[in-house]
């Protein structure tokens, strides 16, 4: 209790809040002062009391007999504030108000005496936390445990030392800079890393927690390794481990976190307000002897809380100012019966679940092996799923639209099955539990699905299995239904029924699936897709999209059997991969199908003919996946062909033989084929009388000789037939190969689908390596041959003399035969280009001036006036700068548009010269008076109103008439004078609303109040009033730091500006790379002062300093 505590007294309770035992007198606590610290010994037999005074005792807590009395362990005038028992009972530390530590010896030789020796003074920078190893009993045993290990926290660092066998420290380890009046914390624990178990040291200074694993080499010497950090938003005052993974956390607002360590996810909050937590301040700033301590140290004793703190065997106990309060973790059971109590049956079953796959944080109760622990967790979820499902369906609305009622019990029983499907308790007493309300036992044979495709449902019990087929089939869910079949055991099914329903209703992957694994029947799905497809190809008619997908199919199972795989997944037993092959084969080359009458007249082996006709590139591709039955279905395929050779389109003819080409050109072939077979195929693909399917038969050829297939035929009967069949690619691939590259050029002219890709041909040859001079000479001059201008045809010689001049100066000058020979320039081969238009092609004129940039303006004008092409000649006039040459041009040819747009994009050049524009418009517009008005809205953007009105009225044709006539144009000019005048004004409102909203918020943030970040100076880090009777300046910056003014004064952090002193601020000029002076002055709208305040008594501020500038 504080109120003993403060009285000198305290007392004992036992685990019933019996008093037991009440240790010293009201007159001990006017001697010695309070009580400041507390420790009990390893086996509870021993107490330590530090008092504010500086004195220590020891009780016996058997009897509460006093001990010993020890006045002079320390210096005098320091009040206690740690005292520590270590695992050696004779050996304690104490730590006092002058920030030394002590370590103390206790001796029974006839008397009972105390020997002490300092570990550490506090001249060296003052400890104010201290913690001892202690061993719990599992590990008294530990090699670390003979060193007597001593944690200390200092205002600076951390130290880790050992007391045995002899004094000596083994780590020390400096804070990063934090805020001065955060609380030093230090927490021992013994965590299992790697199957070994070693000590962890977690201290904190601030808002972040470092773990230090400390282990003993073989050599003897103690090794400190530095482990992942733990950072938190808050300012921690009290730290304490509850076990080997989770960590309890007081913050500065008195909330209590509890931790995970491995992921540091904050697990649970609390707030301890109600607690009253007692707070250290007093004994460190020693009031009882004085007050004699340094300010840092009293500005640590704000938040300090050592002694209201103790943790011990997963409890943590706090002090409270009234009472004392324990806080432990729940064991997994009470954690989930919390939540059952609050009816939060979705976060109880994933609680249990996280603690059967061993995923839940801070567990407390589960031990034994993995086994064990599944077993008696499961044995709750089963209790869970019990009570959930009656919660379920209590709850459901007993009357109301079905989805209302589906929709609640998917937000109930998707976690049942979900969780539960490990457990075949959930397909006996709790499916039968929810058969009882139909749409609940729809809602969960839906839930099934997504198990049963996943692969984690495999089984299912007769009853269910039937509801299953039943509700899906009712529910017309037949896709959701043919995914559960496949991934089913087959012995849960009723083969006869499903086999039955899955046929009825197009279930084919279902049924396949079916006849495979219940029955290792492969060949009957095969007869019953071939009947399927196999009529509507012999009547020749077209396939329905459903029949189509069967032939897919049935293409994708005969691979799948010859592949030794299972359709639609899975592998075929090993022992019945050949057996599968030799039965797929047989069935294919059967001579006619088992059920085929004797008058029916059905074509020899049916299923390869029908395979062919459906898909020849396909049903080849499969086969060229088994190679041992290769050759004797390929030779089944020939006769089938052979015999009935035109009721197959050129397209799956040319499939077969292209398939036999590709397997002939492969190194290990041992195909052999008749070359007489090609030829038979070649006579049918270039059938000169024949007009169908031209493209089609064409390709198709290409495409085999492409592959190799021309070493089986005749080349020149091949180019014969090519020809005579108009297959001018074919004629194009031989003559390629043959280098006859000018017949190609015929071929492109005589196909009239690539005809207009004759050019690019050309480029590319004349253009790419790889082909000779004599090749590209050749097919140059077969382009001259045949270059013809059908547009101009009296006048082709000239263009052709012209062209052949042009190449013939370029190639002699370009090749250097001729030296001293004038060849074309690029320049002159585009004037050459232009000229020609002009005389051919005069509507691509102006195009080709305006895209291209190849030409020189003098020679352009020269050719464009000669032909008379005044749109061109003004445009290139215009283009040179003589805006008034282009103007005088377009007003010969009366093209008023055109000279308008002339006048408005030589707006900026006429503003100069605005009476010889006046003078060119006018008299033009004379002529045409209904056009002015037109002339005038562009004028507008150019010339300001009163002179355009000014001219108007000085206009003979104007003057002498009355103002009717222009009244129309003197009302346009106002509507469009009236229209700007509006617009300007409403700009000019809405520029000057901007500039005051600007200039509000500019003057509210300059005038705003000032909020520092701490309460201390930047640059020596003490408190901003030192003093409590101190009369010197501060200086408070905008970015919320706060300097004394002689520590700001002392550092040269001042600067003169405009014959004003200036201030910039330490901290964030420093971390920019600035020092002090003038330079800073690019950078002070941020860290210029605001305030300078005065902290003289009373604590009233007083701005002295202004800047409207931040």
């Amino acid at each position: 209790n504080d109120d003993l505590a403060g009285k000198g007294m305290n007392i004992q309770i036992n685990t019933n809040q019996a008093l037991r035992l009440c240790l010293s007198t009201k007159t001990t606590g006017a001697e010695f002062g309070a009580v400041s610290a507390l420790s009990i010994n390893h086996d509870c037999s021993r107490l330590l009391c530090g008092f504010a005074k500086g004195q220590i005792t020891m009780w016996d807590l058997a009897n509460g007999k006093l001990l010993r009395t020890i006045t002079d362990a320390h210096p005098p005038g320091t009040a206690i504030l740690h005292v520590k028992f270590t695992d050696d009972p004779t050996l304690a530390v104490c730590n006092d108000s002058g920030g030394s530590v002590f370590e103390l010896t206790f001796r029974i030789m006839g008397m009972r005496s105390c020997d002490s020796r300092c570990l550490f003074s506090g001249s060296k920078g003052e400890v104010c936390c201290i913690e001892p190893l202690r061993t719990p009993p599992d590990f008294r045993d530990h090699p670390i445990t003979h060193y007597s290990l001593l944690a200390m926290a200092s205002l600076t660092k951390i130290l880790v030392i050992g007391l045995k066998p002899s004094l000596k420290v083994w780590m020390t380890f400096p804070y990063s800079k934090s805020d001065p009046s955060s609380v030093p914390q230090l927490a021992w624990q013994f965590v299992p890393v790697q199957k070994i178990v070693n000590p962890v040291l977690a201290f904190c200074k601030g808002d972040t927690v470092h773990f230090l694993l400390v282990k003993k080499e073989e050599t003897g010497t103690i090794h400190v390794i530095k482990q992942r950090q733990l950072h938190l938003s808050c300012d921690i005052i009290s730290l304490s481990w509850i076990n080997s993974r989770t960590l309890v956390l007081v913050d500065s607002h008195e909330k209590l976190q509890v931790v995970d360590r491995p992921s540091q996810e904050i697990l649970e909050t609390l707030d301890l307000e109600q607690v009253q937590l007692v707070y250290n301040s007093r004994h460190f700033k020693s009031l009882a002897t004085g007050g004699n301590v340094s300010q840092a140290l009293a500005l640590i004793g704000e938040k300090a809380c050592y002694q209201s703190v103790s943790s011990y065997a997963g409890q943590i106990v706090y002090l409270g100012t009234k009472s004392a309060h324990i806080m432990t973790l729940r064991n997994w059971r009470e954690r989930i019966d919390c939540l059952l109590k609050q009816e939060n049956f979705v976060e109880a079953l994933s609680l249990a679940w996280s603690f059967h796959e061993g995923t839940a944080k801070a567990v407390v109760g589960l031990f034994g092996d993995l086994v064990k622990r599944k077993g008696v967790v499961g044995d709750k979820m089963v209790e869970i799923l019990f009570q959930f499902t009656e919660h379920a369906l209590k709850k459901c609305p007993e009357q109301g639209k079905i989805q209302v009622m589906e929709q609640h019990f998917h937000c109930y029983l998707w976690v049942c099955v979900r969780l539960c499907v490990f457990s075949d308790l959930l397909f006996n007493q709790l499916y039968a539990r929810l058969a009882e309300n139909a749409v609940a036992k729809g809602v969960f044979l839906e839930s099934l699905e997504s198990y049963i495709v996943a692969d984690r449902l495999g089984h299912l019990t007769t009853p269910i299995m039937k509801d299953l087929l039943a509700h899906y089939h009712s529910s017309g869910m037949m896709d959701s239904l043919e995914r559960c079949i496949v991934h089913l055991d087959v012995t849960s099914l009723d083969i006869q029924r499903v086999g039955l329903l899955c046929w009825d209703n197009q279930l084919y992957d279902a049924m396949i699936y079916v006849f495979n694994s219940g029955m290792n029947d492969y060949i009957t799905p095969m007869e019953k897709l071939f009947a399927m497809i196999g009529p509507p190809l012999r009547e020749g008619r077209t396939l329905t999209d459903e029949e189509v997908v069967m032939g897919n199919k049935l293409l994708v199972y005969i691979s799948c059997c010859l592949a030794g795989r299972a359709y639609p997944l899975g592998d075929i037993p090993e022992d019945l991969v050949v057996q599968v092959k030799n039965q797929v084969f047989e069935f294919l080359i059967h001579l006619h199908s088992a059920d085929s009458s004797s008058e029916e007249e059905e074509e020899v082996f049916p299923f390869i003919h029908t395979l062919l006709h459906f898909d020849t590139r396909e049903f080849l591709n499969v086969l060229a996946m088994v190679t041992g039955i290769i050759k004797n279905v390929l030779s089944l395929c020939f006769s089938t062909l052979k015999t009935h050779r035109y009721n197959f389109t050129p397209s799956q003819v040319g499939g077969l033989f292209t398939f036999l080409a590709r397997q002939l050109a492969k190194p290990d072939n041992t195909l052999f084929v008749n070359r007489k077979l090609f030829d038979q195929v070649l006579e049918f693909l270039c059938c000169p009388d024949d007009d169908s399917r031209h493209s089609e038969r064409q390709q198709v050829l290409l495409e085999l000789l492409q592959l190799g297939g021309v070493v089986q035929f005749n080349e020149e009967r091949l180019l014969a037939l090519a020809e005579k069949a108009k297959f001018y690619q074919i004629c194009e691939f031989l003559y390629e190969k043959k280098n006859l590259y000018d017949k190609i050029i015929d071929c492109y002219l005589w196909d009239p689908l690539r005809k207009g890709e004759i050019f690019s041909y050309i480029h590319n040859l004349l253009s790419m390596p790889g082909y000779s001079t004599e090749d590209k000479k050749t097919v140059k001059d077969k382009v001259l041959q045949r270059i013809q201008v059908s547009t101009y045809k009296n006048r082709h010689k000239y263009v052709v003399s012209r062209l052949t001049h042009s190449i013939g100066l370029d190639k002699q000058g370009r090749e250097g035969t001729h030296p001293g020979t004038v060849f074309l320039h690029k320049e002159d081969l585009h004037e050459l280009l232009l000229d020609l238009l002009c005389q051919f092609a005069s509507q691509r004129l102006l195009s080709f001036l305006q895209t291209s940039q190849h030409y020189r303006l003098e020679q352009a004008i020269q050719i464009t006036m000669k032909y008379h092409h005044s749109e061109a000649t003004a445009y290139l006039l215009e283009k040179k700068g003589e805006v008034q040459g282009a103007f005088a041009v377009l007003l010969e040819v009366n093209s008023l548009n055109d000279i308008i747009a002339l006048c408005h994009r030589s707006s900026q050049n006429l503003y100069l010269q605005q009476s010889e524009v006046y003078d060119f418009i006018f008299v033009y517009v004379s002529v045409l008076k209904e056009l002015t008005m037109e002339v005038l809205n562009c004028m507008s953007s150019i010339i300001s109103l009163p002179a355009i009105i000014q001219r108007i009225l000085q206009d003979p044709v104007y003057g002498k008439g009355k103002l009717a006539e222009i009244q129309g144009l003197i009302l346009g000019m106002l509507d469009t004078f009236n229209y700007e005048q509006t617009l300007l004004e409403t700009t000019t409102t809405l520029l000057n609303h901007d500039l005051h909203w600007s200039l509000a918020h500019l003057r509210a943030a300059v005038t705003r109040g000032l909020h520092p970040r701490q309460d201390y100076c930047h640059i020596c880090l003490q408190p901003y009033r030192r003093r409590q009777n101190s009369d010197e300046e501060i200086i408070v910056f905008s970015c919320g730091h706060l300097y004394h003014f002689q520590c700001l004064q002392q550092n040269e952090w001042c600067f003169s500006l405009d014959l004003q002193q200036q201030w910039s601020c330490y901290k964030c000029t420093s971390s920019q790379g600035v020092r002090g002076g003038p330079s800073i002055e690019a950078k002070r709208d941020r860290t210029t002062s605001l305030a300078q305040v005065s902290t003289a008594p009373p604590p009233l501020t007083r701005f002295g300093l202004f800047n409207a500038r931040s």
